[in-house]
């Protein structure tokens, strides 16, 4: 699949401090190391509707992962998915009279221009679920084999993981049992299907059904589930050892969860990615903002109306990528007014001294993706730009330049 145009990325003079972010399963922020090629796998959309501010906040945050390494001299092996085949895309097709296959299509193609307008640097490999049915179908075949996934028979023959297939399994979540139980049935999971060894067991190939889309496999016709989709892509395009697998908050169970466990039974490690690295939810009108409570505030909509997509950017960077928050009017307002001052400050003659500030503004990034300093350090350089002047005729030229390079906005 054709992912989105890619911007160009200004080159920096020096380098800034090592990354250090948060782990999920280890509870901790703590250094992340990777080789000279930095790998990174992120879970992209189910296309049944329009981006909205949550999924723009998550892919911000891996756009900032992936500049930060580009400005400490990595390449980058960078994998997203797109899972257009799953049950909502189903059901919304069939809703509103569509083939499936085009209204995934149209989603796509909309959500990689908002991608493009946000100036998110694109996965290196960016891949459909119905183009990785070779690699899902060979990773349950081997799970199979291994005793580790079981067919349950019925009116349709589905494959199942068993959840205590691997010894480490709840280490990324921590979650206890019943709240496994809970987050699985709330989450796509089906505890109480029949003929399962464990209600925790997660569907690994779902056997056709009438008017569903299917696949031949040598356990019957069918589809990929979603968690082993995943798994099968990140082992295909980047293998073992990855150095993050990433996504919103509410992937951390089950479906990442699954997804290393699926990995970690094939390989035999024990621990698929070497960080776990999740975004906090962006919530409206008093909740998060979800396509199944319908408060939604798209990121197309928002462009539409006029909205410059580097004050999106800006809005969404505004609060610390771990921490739930609410997108409001206000919150858009103040990211235009910083945005309108620090261009104001930018086009100066000259202006005070630019090393510091590009300093800070690397160090608190590199500190766990620590934007509210950051963008605190550059109100202060404009502050005074604006107020006092200064001296430095290079200055407001290279301030520019790093807030493109390391936050992805233009100037």
């Amino acid at each position: 699949m054709q992912s989105w145009s890619a911007p160009a990325v200004p080159t920096l003079p020096g380098r800034g401090p090592a990354l250090r972010l948060y782990d999920t399963a280890d509870r901790q922020v703590r250094p992340v190391s990777p080789g000279p090629t930095a790998t990174m796998y992120v879970c992209g959309i189910t296309p049944y509707d329009a981006t909205h501010l949550g999924h723009a906040a998550t892919y911000l945050v891996f756009d900032l992962i992936h500049r930060l390494w580009l400005d400490a001299g990595h390449q980058v092996n960078y994998v997203q998915n797109v899972t257009d085949v799953d049950d909502p895309l189903l059901e919304r097709a069939a809703r509103d009279g569509v083939a499936w296959q085009r209204l995934a299509a149209d989603q796509v193609e909309l959500f990689g221009a908002d991608m493009t307008a946000l100036r998110v640097l694109p996965p290196q490999h960016y891949v459909a679920a119905t183009e990785a049915i070779a690699e899902v179908i060979e990773v349950v075949e081997k799970l199979l084999a291994a005793g580790i996934a079981y067919v349950v028979e019925g009116e349709y023959a589905d494959v199942y993981y068993r959840a205590d297939a691997t010894e480490q399994f709840g280490y990324e979540s921590g979650f206890d049992r019943a709240t496994m139980l809970e987050l699985f049935a709330e989450r796509g999971g089906d505890p109480d299907r029949a003929g399962k060894t464990d209600p925790l067991d997660a569907l690994l190939w779902r056997g056709a059904r009438p008017g569903e889309p299917s696949w031949p496999s040598p356990f019957g016709d069918g589809r990929p589930g979603w968690h082993v989709e995943c798994a099968a892509i990140a082992l295909s395009h980047i293998g073992t050892g990855l150095d993050i697998q990433g996504g919103g908050s509410d992937l951390v169970f089950p479906h990442h969860e699954f997804s290393a466990a699926h990995a970690e039974s094939l390989t035999g490690e024990r621990r698929f990615a070497r960080h776990y690295v999740h975004a906090g939810m962006i919530g409206w009108d008093g909740h998060k903002m979800s396509k199944s409570r319908g408060n939604l505030v798209l990121v197309s909509k928002l462009r539409e109306q006029g909205v410059e997509p580097a004050a999106i950017r800006l809005g969404l960077l505004a609060g610390h990528y771990r921490t739930d928050r609410f997108w409001d009017d206000a919150t858009l307002d103040e990211a235009v007014v910083r945005l309108d001052r620090w261009r104001a400050a930018t086009k100066l003659s000259a202006g005070p001294d630019a090393e510091d500030v590009i300093a800070r503004l690397r160090r608190y990034l590199a500190d766990d993706l620590d934007t509210v300093k950051a963008l605190a350090a550059l109100d202060g350089w404009t502050t005074d730009a604006l107020e006092y002047g200064g001296h430095d005729a290079a200055a407001p030229a290279l301030v520019a330049t790093a807030v493109d390079a390391l936050l992805g906005v233009t100037l």
